[in-house]
């Protein structure tokens, strides 16, 4: 049986998109009596920041940064290669502090930077607001390409989050990754999309522009798909789920609704006087 612990670090690990202040002052009123969790929940938020891609502002800037394994420098630090920056990280709170100066050097260097540059104009083109990276991995050998977007409108009871991370192997050209869309919607209910697409690929040319048109071509693969579920949902399932028409098999003018008598004019009956 799980643990009291273990739970609340699974509520951390659920949280949905932009929720997760949200999530921790909820798990503050449930732990009324044992507050000594909340301080516990230390690497559950570090867990949940980097699986996200979350990201957060670096003092004094409006440019955002993106929290994942692949820019951990330990210790709760992170890089950044287009700032040529290194950062401390509060996972508790998600703000950014302690800024220094981090230059990217090793064999894969100019390919992560060519891969940025080209990445640059693929996500200004395509999203309305999204932060990316390109991080050299496993002792140089590799390089992970990670695009993260956020919407979030609490006040309209839906935020969302779509994240893309590709490893790309430039001794076989070979590119394999995930995009994964998180998308919760909470007025008078509870709706939550949540997808994981695998994807696979190669770059024959094995540069930064060719990684980002592999990477264009599987994301707007995935977009077309998507459209096409929703679709499919709204003409199917979801019709499914309710009359087209009243019972009376006739469509109520909602302009005369006032005026009806429920039991005669609805529902096909006779009234008592």
């Amino acid at each position: 049986m799980a643990t009291a612990l273990e739970t609340v670090e699974s509520f951390v690990e659920g949280a949905p998109p932009g929720e997760l202040a949200d999530v921790i002052n909820d798990i503050k009123a449930l732990t009324i009596h044992e507050p000594e969790i909340v301080s516990q929940l230390g690497p559950a938020f570090e867990r949940y920041n980097e699986e996200q891609f979350i990201t957060a502002k670096l003092p004094g800037s409006s440019q955002q940064v993106i929290i994942s394994s692949h820019s951990s420098l330990g210790n709760g630090r992170y890089y950044d290669v287009e700032s040529s920056s290194s950062f401390a990280f509060d996972h508790a709170t998600q703000k950014a502090s302690g800024v220094q100066s981090h230059v990217l050097e090793g064999p894969q260097a100019d390919l992560v930077k060519s891969t940025l540059k080209s990445l640059a104009t693929y996500v200004k083109e395509h999203y309305p607001n999204a932060s990316y990276g390109a991080y050299p991995i496993e002792n140089d050998s590799k390089v992970a390409v990670i695009i993260v977007a956020n919407k979030y409108s609490p006040n309209n009871y839906w935020n969302g989050r779509w994240r893309s991370l590709y490893i790309f192997d430039p001794s076989s050209n070979s590119l394999e990754g995930s995009i994964k869309v998180d998308v919760h919607y909470y007025e008078d209910g509870n709706v939550r999309l949540l997808t994981n697409k695998p994807v696979t690929g190669s770059v024959s040319s094995g540069t930064g522009a060719g990684i980002a048109k592999e990477i264009a071509v599987a994301e707007k693969k995935y977009q077309e798909e998507l459209n096409k579920g929703f679709t499919g949902l709204s003409e199917g399932a979801f019709k499914g789920l309710r009359r087209q028409l009243p019972v009376t098999r006739q469509k109520i003018e909602w302009d005369k609704v006032a005026s009806y008598r429920v039991g005669q004019d609805i529902g096909g009956g006779t009234s008592r006087r």
